[in-house]
């Protein structure tokens, strides 16, 4: 699974993109998790199946949702308990949920 986490300038997200990958590790999930910003994340669209959005650009979500949709790619905004206690493993299970 191919995972990307968008924020504003995809560097909050950067020590949650770890602790998610550290729990793929644990579980023996294979998955591809990497961080990146809004306006970058067209050059990375033909390569994901996940996209989860930062709780604080959750107003981007439309336009994101809008940019996902003709690659069948699934999105969903960062549960924010979850984004802010740093939770990478309750993360993964979101993206794995989708």
């Amino acid at each position: 699974m191919n995972i990307m986490l968008v924020c504003s300038a995809g560097m909050s997200t950067s020590m949650l993109v770890q602790k998610m990958r550290k729990a793929a590790e644990e579980k023996g999930f294979e998955a591809t998790i990497n961080a990146t910003s809004e306006a970058d994340l067209s050059n990375h669209l033909d390569q994901l199946d996940v996209i989860l959005i930062g709780p604080q650009v959750r107003y981007l979500s439309a336009k994101i949702i809008e940019k996902a949709a003709p690659y069948g790619i699934k999105v969903d905004v960062i549960d924010g308990m979850h984004y802010g206690m740093m939770n990478g493993a309750k993360v993964l299970e979101q993206a794995e949920s989708l």
